[in-house]
This record gives C-alpha cells, structure tokens and sequence, in this order.
C-alpha cells in the first residue's frame, strides 16, 4: 500500500480510495480492461477501446475554477471560468458517484527534469483509462513510488455526467481544472486525451511562473547532442517528423526548457494513427503491441488487424504508447539546449513555402500566429479549406497570456542563437482537391537539413507576401518544388491566393498586442 494515501483521500473526500487498484503493472491493466468488457487485443496486442460519443477533445467543455487567489494570472480570453460554489456542487456529486466503486490509481510525474517535476496522482474510474496514464506520464522507481506525494490530482469518471442547468457547464461532459486546490475533474467524456492535457495545461501554468517555458512540441537529438524542436498543430506531423530513425526520441508532443536545456513532460507518446503506414513511420507502427491503447482505430472483427484507414468512428483515431517502445529513445527524457526549431504547418491553401528561414521577429510573429489549416470533410459543416490560429501552437491548454510564452522563447531563442525555420507539411501546386500533399520524404530531407545546418549559409529568396527566407537548394529536395508559385499552373491565381491568406494572418493578430518590429516581420497584404 502506499504511504500518504490517508491524507490524500481525507483531501479528496472519497473514502474508498484507500482500496482501490494502486499502481498495477501494465498486464493486469490489461487483463482487467479486458475483463470489465473495456475493449479487446488488437492483432499486435495492443487494446483497443471506443471511446463512444466523445472522439476527440471537447474545448467547450473545459474550465478553470475562478478564485481570488489566480484571477489576474489568467488570460480568460481563452479560458471559461466556473464559480467555486459550482465547483463544490460538481465535485461533491461526483464524491458520491465514485463511493463504493472499483477506482485504479497511478502515482508518477509529470516532467522528467527532477528539479522541475510535478508528483500527480490519476485516479480512474477504468482501468483502460488507467493504464494510459499509467504509459503517458513519467513512471517512478520503486524507491520514488514509496515516497511520492501527489501534488496535483486528476479525477476521471466517464460515467459521471453533469446538469448543465444545475452546474454551470455546458453540456454532460466536463473538465475542470482548479489550480488553488491542486484538482482536475473529469466527467461524461471516455476521451483519455483529456487527461493528458489537463496535467499539460497545469504545467502551462506551474512552469513560466518559474522562468521555465512550456512547450506544445515534440524534441530530438543526435548521437552527439544537436537537440531539435518541432512546434505544430494536431496533424501537422510533430511526431511523424520528431519519430526518425536516425535520431533519438526525447518525446513526442510536451516539453520544457529551463536553464538546465529541455526536458519532456511525459513517459509515452499519443499519436495519430488515421492512415498511419509502417512504410514512412517504421517506429511508430512498430510501437503498437502489448501495453500500447488504440482510440477508436477499426480492427477486422475476424482477425483483429487495424485498418488505420479507417475513419468509421474518428479521423482523430489515437495510439497511446510508452517511450521504450521506440528504439533509441533517450531514456532520461532530457536533452540539450536546441540549436534548432521548426514551426510546422499543414496550409492547405497550397500557398506557404515547404521550407522558410525565419527571423527572430518572423519567429515571434508566426509562433503567435500557430497557424495551420482544417480540411473539408474532417469536421461536420467544412466544405474547403479553413485557417485555424492556436496561438504558441497549443491555445487551448494555455492558462497565461500568450505573451508570457512568447517572452520565454524570444529569450532562448537570443540566448541559444538557434535557427528557427517554417516547414509546411501540406500542399503544393493548388490547395487540397487541386494540388498534392507535400512528399514527406521531401519534408523528412528538409528537416534533417534544416537541423544539420544544410541550410545555415544558403542563399535565400524573401517570399514576396510573406517576407520569409525561402532556400534557393535544399540536399535532397528538387529546387522546382521550393518556391511554391512555380508549382501552380496560375502564377496570378497563386499570388490571390497568398495574399487572402495573409489577410487571415493579420486579421487574426489583431488580438494580440505585440511590438512592431514582430508585426513587420508578418505577411504584408498589398505585396
């Protein structure tokens, strides 16, 4: 049994806590998952699980728990706030839902450095849930697991759902995160996702309030220290791009970057698996056994193999996995101070350059922007392309300003002198349904040269609307295809076609009040 556990269900208020399920290894997650009828074996071993009317994040449903003692810290453009007094309501519903169930619980850490970690506890209602987090947070030693103290919970119980007219939500499903009392609660939704994010947005807030950026990206490294970012929206391919086999994994989607370098937040990866191909990501594929979860991936009900191309249920069909299922990974979770970072973006406009050097300022100005696009057919009531702005790259799990982050990268970025490029994982020669999606061989050969320092002395082209450097070479990479304008048909209808997309971007900046040497480092509309 562990130590602390009284104190902490007298916090909590759930008296059954003390008999729950503590700390089970992965085969007895797994063996009950599949017992309590959670899910099933995949072909590879891997368990599968639907996670019903819920496939993906629900922003709407999240809050913050407004009290005095955070109110000013937080940037409440971007964050729903909910009374304390309908936090007590929900929570105390929630104290009488969990008496007397069967509850799994994982102690560990988020964060890898230890002078920067968060001991968590996750407590789970299933155990599917539970052996997520049990592969996407930092696992502890035995010594560790006996002295670990929960500075943060999180509470998930998909069959607990909310009165929106009696708990101030909106809908059945919730996320509520109250930094005063060291709280997530999650209730209505089955969406693991949720819990990964609400412990990211805790860090989000912990971790610049001790000059320590928090970072929506995944990082690499060499054999002999050259640390890689990469900084992007889902489906941009943070962890198709991150996942090389001639790099070493530091971590797939959260990190920090103190004073000591980076250091990853979280013990596995949470990838996208829609059209995943063993082909071009050997590694990931090759991750998804026995200890592995699959979201909402179709398996053949004769054969159990998954049809990664199929999108039945979700086009967010999801594979959680532990860093040590990728070879080489660094196993510390920690890295140096990166000499480069990559903004990427999937612009389905067909406008953006597939590789761009950036400026420090241009680096502000786009970081800010965390621009990439929405595709027709992936979203109910999507036609054609859409410009998505999630500002940092990761908006939603932002508790402070967007400022405060942008501060803390400008700093390293001087600091460091790293290179910062724009690469474009989307299309090329038209927007989707005309042109063609960026080869990612392409891409990996434009990444690997932009980290090498292929890239460093090359002489470059200002984009004439969105000012950025674009290479003039690049090893491995047909010069026709670096200047985008050369691969539309229609110089004119390209040039329209940049410009309303600039527009977006200024459009959107408007929002934020930065300095104006970052705004003329934007796109320019009348170019």
């Amino acid at each position: 049994m562990m130590l602390n556990n009284n104190i902490d269900n007298i916090r909590l208020g759930i008296a059954n806590l003390e008999s729950a399920h503590h700390n089970l290894p992965v085969a007895r997650l797994v063996e009950m998952a599949l017992c309590r009828g959670e899910g099933v074996l995949s072909s590879t071993g891997a368990l599968r699980v639907a996670t019903g009317k819920y496939t993906g994040r629900s922003p709407q449903d999240r809050f913050l728990v407004d009290r005095p003692s955070i109110h000013d810290q937080i940037w409440w453009e971007n964050n729903q706030a909910i009374t304390p007094e309908q936090f007590d309501g929900l929570y105390h519903r929630l104290q009488a839902y969990l008496q007397g169930r069967e509850l799994f619980v994982f102690d560990g850490f988020a964060g890898a450095d230890t002078s920067y970690q968060l001991p968590i506890r996750v407590v789970n209602e299933f155990a599917w849930q539970n052996l997520f987090a049990h592969q996407m947070f930092r696992r502890p030693s035995a010594t560790e697991l006996q002295e670990h103290v929960p500075e943060f919970t999180i509470i998930a119980a998909p069959g607990f759902k909310a009165h929106p007219s009696i708990d101030g939500t909106n809908s059945e499903a919730f996320i509520v995160l109250d930094f005063e009392e060291r709280l997530v609660i999650i209730g209505g939704t089955s969406y693991a996702g949720e819990i990964k994010k609400s412990v990211f947005s805790v860090m989000n807030y912990l971790l610049p309030l001790r000059d320590v950026m928090s970072m929506h990206c995944s990082a690499n490294t060499s054999r002999d220290g050259n640390t890689a970012l990469f900084f992007g929206l889902s489906g941009t391919g943070k962890t198709t791009l991150s996942t090389d086999v001639e790099r070493f994994l530091i971590g797939d989607d959260e990190h920090g970057w103190s004073d000591n370098g980076i250091f990853n937040f979280e013990g596995g990866c949470y990838a996208k698996a829609i059209r995943l191909s063993r082909k071009h990501e050997p590694q990931i594929w090759d991750a998804i056994r026995f200890g592995a979860v699959l979201e909402n991936v179709i398996l053949d009900p004769v054969t159990r193999i998954a049809d990664y191309e199929d999108d039945t249920l979700t086009e967010n069909t999801r594979a959680a996995y532990p860093l040590e299922h990728i070879p080489g990974v660094v196993a510390s979770g920690t890295g140096s101070h990166p000499q480069t970072v990559i903004f990427l973006t999937a612009d389905a406009f067909g406008v953006l350059p597939p590789v761009a050097k950036l400026t420090k300022e241009q680096a502000m100005y786009h970081f800010i922007s965390g621009y990439t696009s929405k595709l027709a057919g992936t979203e109910r009531g999507i036609t054609e392309p859409q410009a998505t702005f999630s500002t940092c790259f990761g908006a939603p799990f932002l508790p402070l300003h967007p400022t405060v982050y942008a501060r803390l990268l400008a700093e390293r970025i001087d600091k460091h002198d790293v290179d910062v490029f724009l690469i474009n994982t989307g299309w090329s020669g038209g927007q989707y349904g005309v042109g063609q999606r960026i080869n990612l061989g392409y891409t990996r050969a434009m990444v690997r040269a932009a980290i090498n320092g292929s890239l460093k002395n090359v002489s470059c082209t200002p984009h004439p609307v969105f000012q950025v450097l674009i290479p003039d070479t690049c090893p491995g990479v047909p010069a026709k295809i670096l200047d985008p304008a050369a691969t539309w048909e229609n110089k004119d209808e390209y040039h329209e076609a940049a410009v309303a997309l600039a527009a977006r971007f200024t459009a959107n900046m408007k929002k934020f009040s930065v300095p104006a040497e970052v705004l003329v480092a934007g796109p320019q509309q009348g170019a």
